[in-house]
Parts: structure tokens; sequence; C-alpha cells
């Protein structure tokens, strides 16, 4: 089969565990552009977090990100935005003032920005792993902005006890709740997810799905990797997104984007 695009999540999946893209990695994907492929990086990052990354492949082009809420256009004239579902911060008061209460780190994000209202070493360890820098607000409910992403950060235990909690009492209204990792809970639009994202964009290209390969490894990307002819998940993957899966690749430490691109489309 000759896919003509490749959605690719970037943690847990194109970068191994030391937030690192392999060279031999690197190389693949350049080839597999090269014969004409459209790569498009389909992340929970923010458009700046994730342009380096496009930027190391030595690509340019469409990036999906905020698990969907933004998609946005980079080449050399800058960064422009393709799509965005947004909400608006009185919608999320409510799970504002759990946060609050309950001591949890949390950030709000347009579609290029991130806001915080307080920061502590462990949560700039994790910004700077991510590669991204939060502005400091005294309280985000003021910022009169369409919001794209609520993201909550915490230890596993405190996030299984929000997820619960929150799912019970439906805190978070007509919105939607996705687990986008062990330390993380983003809350976004209904609308917002990889696949729909990824849906639009390939409309606007004129490519069938069955045309399209999608790699991922956590809950997030299920509705992506439904949404294209083939659906690949990498073996360090939960094994409900594996059961989910067309196929599984090697992990995110032994290559498994690699591995997947050569047996798929090289």
């Amino acid at each position: 089969m000759n896919y003509r695009l490749i959605a690719l999540d970037v943690d847990g999946t194109l970068l191994n565990d030391d937030h690192e893209l392999t060279e031999q990695t690197i190389e693949t994907i350049q080839e597999v552009h090269d014969q004409g492929a459209h790569i498009v990086l389909c992340t929970g990052r923010a458009p700046d977090s994730t342009l380096p990354i496009l930027q190391q492949l030595g690509l340019e082009g469409t990036m999906i990100t905020h698990n969907g809420a933004a998609t946005v256009h980079a080449d050399e004239r800058g960064k422009s935005l393709v799509n965005e579902f947004s909400f608006t911060l009185p919608e999320i008061a409510p799970m504002l003032d759990y946060v609050r209460r309950e001591g949890i780190h949390f950030d709000v994000c347009t579609s290029f920005n991130m806001y915080i209202e307080r920061i502590g070493e462990y949560e700039k360890e994790m910004y700077t792993k991510f590669l991204v820098s939060p502005k400091l607000v005294t309280d985000v409910s003021e910022l009169g902005l369409p919001i794209v992403k609520f993201t909550l950060f915490s230890n596993p235990e405190m996030l299984d006890r929000v997820q619960q909690e929150w799912d019970e009492q439906q805190l978070y209204g007509h919105l939607r709740m996705i687990r986008s990792g062990d330390l993380f809970i983003d809350v976004m639009s209904a609308k917002a997810n990889k696949g729909n994202a990824l849906k639009a964009l390939a409309a606007t290209l004129e490519i069938d799905p069955s045309e399209i390969m999608a790699i991922g490894n956590y809950y997030n990307d299920l509705e992506m990797m439904a949404f294209a002819g083939l659906g690949i998940a990498v073996e360090n993957s939960p094994d409900g997104v594996k059961e989910a899966a067309d196929a599984v690749t090697a992990s995110n430490n032994d290559e498994g984007v690699h591995k997947a691109l050569v047996k798929y489309c090289l």
C-alpha cells in the first residue's frame, strides 16, 4: 500500500524515553517524505514545542497539536492556525476550583500560548523536558481568551482519583476529559481529538483514510489510529491500545517508528 500521509505521535512513540530522535529514524522519515508522503506530527504538545521536532526531522508542514485541538501549519513564513476546537474559561470554573483546592498543578492553553498560576521545581523540570515556556499569571480566569486545552499534571494515584471523581460528578460537563499520559489529564472540546483533526486535514489534502498510516502509544491516539487505514501501536503502549491497533511495532526505545515505516512504506 502506498501511504500518502503518515501521522506520528511524538512522546512515547517517535521520541525515545530520553526525548530524543535517533539518526536512523530521521533518515527513514526523510526517505518516506521524499517518496511523496505527508509527515504529520500528532501530539499533545503545543505548536512551539512540536516545531523543534519537525525541524530536527528537516521538514516543514502541518502539525496536529494539543491532542487535536489546534492544527497549525509551519513554514519559512512562520506559524499559522489551520483549525481549532476551543471553549471558554467559565466552562471549566468547577474544575479550576477543584484543582486549586487540592493543590494540583494545571495549565491552560490557547492555540499558541500556555498560562499557569504557580510553578515549582518539579513542574519547571517537566516543562523544560517538553520544550515549553509557560506564562505566569495571577488568575487564568481573568484571561478572557478562548482555550483549547486545560491540563492537570500530578502523580498517577492523584490523577486516578481525579478521573474517578470527575466522572462520577460529570464535573467537565459537555467537555471531554482524557488521560493523555500517566501524569497528565486533558480537558478539551468534545470535538477535539487527533482523529477529528486528522480527518479534517485529510479532507483538505484529498487523501482517503485508506492511504493514511498512524502510529501512537496511548489512549489519546486511539481515534487517529482508528481513522487511519493502518493504525499501529508501539510495543510500550498499554495493552488496551495494542489490542485496538491493526498492528504492533517495536517500542519507542527500539526505533519502532523506523521499523514500521521500513515494513509498510519502503
